[in-house]
């Protein structure tokens, strides 16, 4: 029996390490393979400098084009390499949804892996994008001696507000613009239908002032902003407004994070951790950073929010699985409590509300590290839409930190000429609405972002 258990051990072993590895004529090693049936990518520069940045992707969703990036954009990875780093990412198993527990399994099981087989590093910085961004700062906390430096990227780094606010947005949704209609919010069993009916309220309020302004509601408890355009300014008119912030809302809370999305989150929490009971969504309003937008919707419509806030008051609640809620605070939100430096970027408009970096820095302030912490605004919209320059930068500023024990200068003005001194191949944005990838100046900003609607710490 015991020469059996041996035998199973060591065919485990091996399926984990299974890979191809090939060499470049200047010497550098990439790897890929499987581990536990999680595909997994490492790049090893010829002379690797013994910083080893492991990457965290974002949510994907089914369809999503196979590929492992081993940063937010490919011109990042290839800067990395040139300047010595070692680069490693996991594709994560299953690859789709909410993966913030597998993930952090899968990255901790590259990192052994990479220590086997090509070496211990000095240092390892945790990265990520969106969802990867949160479970960057999740492997930092499991792993406190090894991960030295974390970089979190637009992330909605407090999932607990991130998926409560969905929720809220497609409550009102549901409640002002599509009542009667019996719109599944948790425990779906026909998520197509559910999210066709919201997609089909969205697009009828879209068409009527009194609608545009029940729309600016539902999105104003989610902090949906009115810019989405990463080449553009934000629109100057109401309409133009509106008419973003409409695309925000059918994009990522109703299409991609809404009903469906819950069908997802459910079964990987064991059931629902979402809720709005004991919710004023009066006080929401009160507090949004979108509060001014829907006052000028509602005057717009010659009306106030006053009647639509009392409907969604004598509205039927919705009360959470509590085992469900202790997976969500166990897998999806940090605690602030890593003893690695970090450094975020993110937008000064994004679906993936830019408080979430004023709720890292309260919990971390909480938790005594303060001055771990240092956090980077571009001024433009949309979802993760960075230059590899301020992607660069970024991690620069990190790498001394990390380097010296003391954090440069982060002044916007000082990156952003250390950015623009890149050549141009690294001076390019991706505007997620419109799929174009086009050049774009450095653009960091200072920038306060409010608080969180519905903070989980």
């Amino acid at each position: 029996m015991k020469l059996r258990s041996l035998v199973v051990v060591v065919m485990t072993l091996v399926s984990v390490v299974a890979g191809t590895a090939t060499a470049s004529a200047t010497g550098r090693r990439s790897y890929t393979g499987s581990i536990d049936g999680a595909d997994y990518r490492v790049e090893v520069p010829d002379q690797w400098n013994g910083t080893l940045v492991v990457y965290s992707h974002p949510y994907y969703v089914p369809g999503i084009p196979p590929g492992m990036g081993l940063t937010n954009r490919p011109e990042t990875e290839d800067w990395l390499l040139a300047h010595g780093y070692a680069l490693a990412a996991s594709d994560f198993k299953g690859r789709n949804g909410f993966l913030v527990e597998q993930g952090v399994v899968d990255q901790r099981n590259v990192l052994d892996w990479f220590t086997r087989h090509v070496g211990r590093p000095r240092d390892v910085v945790a990265t990520g994008s969106s969802m990867g961004a949160a479970i960057s700062l999740k492997l930092a906390e499991r792993l406190p001696r090894q991960i030295t430096g974390v970089v979190p990227m637009c992330g909605p780094l407090d999932m607990g507000d991130t998926w409560n606010t969905i929720l809220d947005a497609t409550f009102a949704i549901a409640t002002l613009l599509a009542p009667g209609e019996d719109i599944e919010q948790v425990h779906v069993r026909d998520p197509a239908r559910s999210v066709r009916l919201l997609q089909e309220a969205v697009t009828r309020a879209s068409q009527t002032p009194a609608g545009r302004a029940r729309l600016a509601l539902a999105g104003s408890f989610a902090n949906a902003p009115g810019w989405d355009r990463a080449m553009q300014p934000k629109p100057a008119d109401l309409a133009g407004q509106l008419a973003q912030q409409a695309e925000i809302i059918m994009g990522f809370h109703v299409s991609t994070f809404g009903p469906s999305g819950r069908v997802d989150l459910e079964q990987r929490a064991g059931g629902n951790p979402l809720w709005n009971v004991g919710v004023d969504y009066s006080r929401q309003l009160a507090k949004s950073r979108e509060r001014d937008l829907v006052e000028r919707a509602y005057q717009a419509a010659g009306t106030t929010p006053d009647a639509d806030l009392a409907r969604l008051a004598a509205a039927p609640r919705i009360s959470p699985d509590p085992a469900a809620v202790a997976w969500l605070y166990r897998n999806g939100i940090p605690t602030g409590a890593q003893r690695a430096p970090v450094i975020t970027l993110h937008n000064v408009a994004d679906a993936a509300d830019p408080a979430n970096e004023s709720w890292l820095a309260n919990i971390m302030r909480r938790n005594g590290n303060a001055d771990n912490l240092r956090q980077l605004f571009a001024g433009r919209a949309t979802h993760c839409a960075f230059t590899a320059a301020e992607e660069i930068v970024t991690m620069q500023v990190l790498f001394t930190r990390i380097r010296t024990g003391h954090w440069p200068s982060t002044n916007p003005a000082t990156l952003n000429a250390t950015a623009a001194s890149l050549p141009a191949k690294y001076q390019v944005v991706y505007d997620y609405p419109n799929n174009p990838n086009a050049p774009a100046a450095p653009a960091l900003t200072a920038f306060d972002p409010g608080a969180l609607p519905r903070p989980s710490r």
